[in-house]
């Protein structure tokens, strides 16, 4: 009985050590100044700026290689893309996409009027 109180405590110091270290690591992403607001794919194309068209890899047009790709822009708070995250595609392909979003630019996007960092969806169709 005592063994099975003893397991018992340990595994309730593990989750709360689990429950501290979540806060610990969350916390600053619920900062006000740190919010991430998601944003449609229509409304970041109105926000656009200035918009680089990807290039067809050469590799992938040689073996008329299409297909979509999708990938997550993540924007600071000047508009500019500061990461793209690949949720799918060929890897072929995946690198034009990547390489042209990072160069866009977007007018800052706002939420309860001030500026914030926003996050969003792209998709792009490759065909031969």
């Amino acid at each position: 009985m005592q063994l099975s109180a003893i397991r018992c405590l340990g595994s309730l110091k593990a989750i709360i050590a689990g429950l501290l270290l979540s806060v610990l690591v969350i916390s600053p992403i619920l900062r006000g100044d740190d919010i991430l607001r998601r944003v449609s794919e229509d409304e970041a194309k109105k926000a656009l700026t200035t918009k680089i068209a990807p290039e067809y890899p050469p590799m992938a047009r040689q073996m008329r290689l299409g297909g979509k790709v999708q990938v997550d822009a993540f924007i600071d708070l000047e508009g500019k893309v500061e990461k793209v995250q690949i949720l799918t595609g060929n890897p072929l392909l995946t690198s034009a996409a990547v390489n042209a979003v990072k160069r866009w630019k977007f007018t800052p996007f706002t939420m309860e009027g001030k500026p914030t960092r926003a996050v969003a969806g792209f998709s792009f169709s490759f065909t031969p």
